[in-house]
C-alpha cells in the first residue's frame, strides 16, 4: 500500500545550528515536495512555533542556547503537540530515553541514512493525522475502567483528568485498547504502532510503555498495563498503583 501522506501538503520546521546540515537537509525535503522553514537556536525554533503552524519539527539535541531536549519539553509544557523527531549523535539508552520522556515523538542516531529519515518523516506526519474513521460519525469513546479515550477529539482521561499523550503514546494507549484484557505479543504491537517503518529497536517499545503508564497510572487507582512476560503486554484492570 502507498503512503497516504502527501508532502505538498506538509511543513516542517528543521531546528539545527549546522548550516550545511539544513541545507542538506532542507534540499532533500524540498525535492519530497515539503514546505520547509529554519531555524538555528532553540528560541527561534520557539518563536517561530507560537507563530506558524508545523506538520512536524526535526529538531537536533545539541543547539547553542539549550538543548532539543529543553526546547522539546518547552513545546509540550506550551501545548502545541507537533510530532517532534529528535536528531542525536547520542546513541546511549539512558540519553534517548531522556530525549523521549521530553515529549519527542521519535528519534534519529546520527549519521542517518536519508531513505530512513524520509520514512520516519511520513510514518510521524501519517500518525499525527486523524483517521477518516476518527473523524466521522462512527468515532466514539472507548473506555476501560475509568479511562476513557474520545477516538473523534483523540482527548484521553481517566477519573475525568486530562492526559496530554504524545502522537505515539496516542497510537499505543488505542493498540493495546482495541483488545483489552487480551495479551498482544510484542510484534503484533510494533507492527500496529510503528508499522513498517520500525527499524528493529525493540527497547522503544518498553520506553514508550514506561513512559504510557507514567502518565496513566495514578495511586491507589488501578494499574492498567500488564506486562506478560516473554509474550507482550496487555491492558487490564490490576492491583492498585503503588499496592505493596
Amino acid at each position: 500500500m502507498t503512503d497516504l501522506v502527501d508532502p505538498q501538503n506538509h511543513r516542517v520546521l528543521i531546528v539545527d545550528d549546522d548550516p550545511e546540515l539544513r541545507r542538506f537537509l532542507s534540499q532533500e525535503l524540498k525535492v519530497e515536495g515539503y514546505s520547509l522553514e529554519q531555524a538555528d537556536s532553540g528560541q527561534n525554533a520557539l518563536s517561530l512555533l507560537r507563530d506558524q503552524v508545523f506538520d512536524l519539527v526535526m529538531l537536533d539535541w545539541t543547539l547553542p542556547d539549550f538543548s532539543g531536549v529543553e526546547v522539546c519539553r518547552r513545546i509540550r509544557r506550551s501545548g502545541i503537540k507537533t510530532p517532534v523527531l529528535m536528531l542525536t549523535a547520542r546513541d546511549d539508552v539512558r540519553e534517548r530515553v531522556e530525549a523521549l520522556d521530553s515529549g519527542a515523538d521519535d528519534y534519529v542516531t546520527k549519521p542517518f541514512s536519508l531513505e530512513e529519515l524520509l520514512a520516519r518523516v511520513r510514518a510521524l506526519i501519517r500518525r499525527s493525522i486523524p483517521n477518516e474513521e476518527d473523524t466521522n460519525d462512527d468515532a466514539a469513546v472507548v473506555s476501560l475502567g475509568n479511562l476513557s479515550v474520545d477516538t473523534g477529539s483523540r482527548e484521553v482521561s481517566r477519573n475525568g483528568i486530562p492526559i496530554n499523550l504524545t502522537v505515539r503514546e496516542y497510537d499505543l494507549l488505542l493498540c493495546l485498547l482495541s483488545e483489552p484484557n487480551r495479551v498482544l505479543k510484542r510484534e503484533t504491537i510494533l507492527q500496529t504502532v510503528w508499522g513498517d517503518n520500525h527499524y528493529g529497536d525493540d527497547n522503544l517499545l518498553d520506553v514508550y510503555i514506561r513512559y504510557l503508564r507514567r502518565k496513566l497510572e495514578q495511586e491507589g487507582q488501578p494499574t492498567l498495563i500488564q506486562t506478560v512476560r516473554g509474550v507482550g503486554f496487555m491492558l487490564k484492570e490490576g492491583p492498585p498503583a503503588g499496592a505493596g
